[in-house]
């Protein structure tokens, strides 16, 4: 999803982090600029209305003034938003908001992991996978959850560059590689 717009996207969220830090909200900015790229990502009718350079310029800051007032989001994040419409960037926003929140996870000490698994799981689950990923890392650990029924049952595990397969679509593919001849 970065690819591209790497070094873009890199500076933007730089100087968020920066905003967020020196105004003691660095978590609620993280926040709120993911909301904005989630709504950007999740509505292919709002990206094919801002990436359209035949939307006029106002109509376009128009529709970003009423998504960041209807999102309840800070100043900060409002006026940075309206300076990727500005400057014809918003297609970095997806990628803004990951590297925001990589760097802000970094500054506070914390992994992420992302687990998924093939349906809804048990709080206690994830409360006992969290102290289990912690005690591994020495670090804070933050799960973020995914559901994928593909996987049949089980959970897939990563953090960063490791991955811990425990799926049983993982299973089936080790036992049918075992039991094909090369």
């Amino acid at each position: 999803m970065i690819g591209a717009n790497s070094a873009v996207a890199r500076r933007y969220a730089k100087a968020l982090l920066e905003l967020g830090v020196d105004a003691g909200t660095l978590k609620s900015v993280v926040a709120e600029v993911s909301t904005i790229a989630d709504a950007y990502l999740s509505s292919g009718e709002l990206r094919a209305v801002l990436d359209n350079p035949l939307v006029a310029h106002a109509a376009k800051r128009a529709i970003l003034v009423a998504l960041a007032e209807q999102a309840q989001i800070s100043t900060v994040v409002k006026n940075a938003i309206l300076l990727l419409g500005d400057r014809r960037r918003l297609h970095a926003l997806p990628a803004i908001a990951q590297i925001l929140k990589e760097m802000g996870d970094l500054r506070e000490g914390v992994l992420r992991a992302e687990v998924t698994a093939a349906a809804r799981l048990p709080e206690e689950y994830y409360a006992r996978l969290e102290k289990k990923l912690e005690k591994m890392t020495g670090k804070r650990v933050v799960i973020d959850r995914r559901e994928d029924p593909s996987l049949i049952a089980g959970v897939v595990t990563r953090i960063g560059d490791l991955v811990i397969d425990g799926s049983l679509r993982a299973r089936l593919l080790e036992m049918t590689n075992a039991l094909l001849p090369n």
